[in-house]
């Protein structure tokens, strides 16, 4: 049975990707992989090596996508490309790692938000990744913070009239606080993972909004909130 629609995942080989790499293609939906490397579930796959240049990565990406897709638009564009980095401002690695968190966070949200300009339905849906904690100070994991936050207002300006995207298009980020991958219970094995957001939940969500199922108002900033077991989407008021 052919594939009814089409997604682009950025990021599709960490741990919340490959869930939704694998939950799309249960549904029978052609997925695109970006990456650092292949996602062998995927119908097609976009592997970055341009890792030093935000222009150079953006059209390399653009090159290879207009490759595989042709004169196809997808129904969903969902940047989950991320990382973390911890330190202040006395860190000795302060500015290493806000670079990195840049780069893993803006780069790839920015370079989705191009993609969708070219490439999305106009009823189609591009999801960002912010995070929680990015809504307040973040002295701890400045970097951090402060890339989120900028997909944050990234976001909203999407969200405004004459953005770029399709005027119907719905683009929103989620605001995880806590996933529950294998990374995360490795290093923190006492925490209470009853707190922690399934990634079978973040997949199912990613794909009602495919279906129009559910679907949050354009611009919004969607905080994950669990509690024993039990996931709530929050709109940032």
């Amino acid at each position: 049975m052919a594939a009814s629609q089409r997604v682009v995942i950025y990021g599709g080989r960490g741990a919340l990707g490959a869930a939704c790499v694998k939950a799309f293609k249960a549904k029978n939906v052609w997925v695109c992989c970006i990456d650092l490397g292949p996602n062998e579930e995927a119908d097609a796959n976009v592997v970055v090596t341009e890792l030093k240049d935000w222009e150079a990565q953006h059209s390399q990406v653009q090159e290879r996508i207009a490759e595989v897709l042709g004169n196809e638009k997808v129904d969903g564009i969902f940047c989950i490309a991320g990382g973390w980095a911890g330190g202040n401002a006395a860190n000795k690695a302060f500015i290493k790692n806000s670079s990195l968190m840049w780069m893993q966070s803006v780069w790839s949200s920015t370079i989705s938000a191009s993609l969708a300009s070219n490439h999305l339905k106009e009823n189609g849906v591009l999801q960002l990744t912010g995070a929680v904690p990015a809504l307040e100070g973040t002295p701890g994991m400045i970097g951090y913070g402060m890339a989120k936050a900028a997909v944050h207002q990234l976001v909203k300006s999407l969200g405004c009239p004459k953005s770029g995207l399709p005027e119907s298009a719905t683009v929103t980020a989620i605001l995880p606080v806590t996933l529950d991958t294998p990374m995360n219970r490795k290093f923190m094995p006492d925490a209470d993972q009853t707190t922690w957001t399934s990634l079978e939940f973040v997949a199912d969500m990613f794909y009602k909004w495919c279906q129009g199922e559910e679907r949050p108002a354009r611009g919004s900033l969607l905080k994950l909130l669990t509690k024993d077991g039990n996931t709530s989407i929050e709109p940032v008021q």
